[in-house]
């Protein structure tokens, strides 16, 4: 097995890992990620959990309620026995409501992402690798569909269309039928970068299928950037959800989600304010921490990134030899024996960078100059 080889099977090896270091480094990031995690662990047995405690969100409470049909007590109904507070006019359960929504809101959101991912591929890809007119067509519907209001014809269809359709299904297609233009476009003009690549020409010239090159040689390369724009795609599509029930043309009555729920309380806004404030919590919480998780990923994905990693731990590390070798002269041997292992590694990087498909010019540039500096 060549060096060159070992190198490249060392490097896809260890990528994980640094990706995770990097993530483990940014203390927001970590929390969005842990958040996220609680919020699917949620959506996925929320719901059993509370019928395993005796929690029913659509069980009428009235004794939590006062003459005026108001929740009694401060916040909105506020007590042990309920931490988020009662409803108004029925005495229903809020911590029941906003969990038993989690499921619905979260599953119709990621089901739509996964929905529009899969027509972004195949549009985005077929289009940057195939060219001509076919790209041409490809391109100007993605330009149409962005300038469409697409909100009008969503709450159009969802009324149009009968009510003997799975509500939430039919929610989950439409966001997606509409959600996965501008996923199209990055991933279009990243395969218009990829194509001309000298390893998707020679995988050309020795007569391998389309088909077997995209998969094979372009789609790999795509990963890093797909993973960032569904990250960064789901809490979009939780909020057209939301969006949709609160319009009164999403998931229909007694279902619970996040977002009948906060055209329900925008009702009583002036009189419970706390009605409001769960539901939009949980919303803005979950977007905000799919959006910075979305960021970290960008961030250690980025080539670029992890060659400035990579250049400034050689860096630190042949200081710390020199200065290794400056207070201790009798181990000059071990000093430079440990200059030269990172100077090896500094060589590999610089290899590496110069293969690597995802690699730039910068990157190889800032390899090189710290190869110099030692």
């Amino acid at each position: 097995m060549s060096t060159t080889t070992r190198t490249r099977k060392k490097n896809q090896n260890t990528r994980f890992q640094r990706v995770m270091l990097s993530l483990k480094q940014d203390r927001l990031a970590m929390i969005s990620i842990i958040w996220i995690g609680i919020v699917l662990l949620i959506a996925l047995i929320g719901p059993e959990l509370l019928n395993l405690f005796g929690r029913d969100p659509q069980k009428y409470n009235l004794d939590a309620l006062d003459d005026l049909a108001q929740p009694a007590g401060f916040g909105g109904g506020m007590s042990w026995a309920h931490p988020f507070g009662v409803e108004p006019l029925t005495g229903r359960d809020m911590f029941a409501i906003v969990i038993a929504g989690t499921r619905t809101s979260v599953l119709i959101g990621i089901g739509a992402t996964i929905i529009a991912t899969i027509i972004a591929l195949i549009l985005g890809i077929s289009a940057g690798y195939v060219g001509g007119i076919y790209d041409t067509i490809i391109s100007r519907f993605i330009d149409i569909l962005l300038g469409f209001p697409s909100l009008i014809f969503m709450i159009a269809l969802g009324a149009i269309i009968p009510a003997s359709v799975p509500r939430p299904l039919l929610i989950t297609v439409i966001i997606g039928l509409f959600g996965w233009a501008s996923m199209a476009r990055v991933i279009r003009a990243e395969t218009l970068s990829l194509k001309n690549r000298p390893f998707v020409v020679a995988a050309r010239a020795v007569g391998t299928s389309p088909l077997r090159t995209i998969i094979r040689e372009i789609l790999p390369n795509l990963m890093a950037t797909i993973i960032v724009l569904t990250t960064m795609s789901v809490p979009g599509k939780i909020g057209a959800e939301a969006a949709l029930s609160f319009l009164g043309v999403g998931v229909p009555p007694p279902t619970p989600s996040w977002g009948r729920t906060i055209r329900s309380a925008a009702d009583w806004i002036q009189v419970d304010p706390m009605y409001i404030t769960f539901p939009a919590l949980a919303l803005v919480l979950l977007t905000l921490a799919f959006n910075t998780a979305g960021d970290a990923l960008r961030d250690a994905l980025d080539p670029r990134t992890q060659a400035r990693i990579d250049s400034s731990a050689a860096t630190a590390d042949a200081a710390s030899d020199a200065s290794a070798q400056a207070a201790a002269p009798g181990d000059l041997n071990a000093a430079e024996a440990a200059q030269a292992e990172t100077q090896d590694q500094l060589e590999a990087q610089q290899m590496v960078a110069a293969e690597s498909p995802m690699a730039t010019e910068t990157d190889a540039a800032l390899i090189e100059e710290e190869g110099e500096r030692l």
